[in-house]
């Protein structure tokens, strides 16, 4: 993975959350809405690895899954 190290790709997200995110960041250390975003994601990634559990249940992942198609974010 240090191959990949300091390199980016870009996520999708919709509007409105974009913008929510950038209000509540609003006076904080974060400089962008990228940086929250990816913090978080890391945060969650570190917690299931700690605990063995994912945030969601293989169910919610399923749910997750058909919503993203149905959105077309999914094949």
């Amino acid at each position: 993975m240090k191959e990949l190290e300091g390199k980016f790709t870009t996520v999708s997200i919709p509007v409105q959350l974009f913008n929510e995110v950038k209000e509540q960041i609003e006076g904080t250390g974060f400089t962008s809405t990228s940086s929250f975003v990816a913090y978080i994601l890391r945060e969650i990634i570190i917690e299931a690895h700690e605990t063995g559990e994912m945030p969601f249940t293989k169910d919610d992942a399923k749910k997750i899954k058909k919503r993203l198609k149905a959105l077309g974010y999914m094949e």
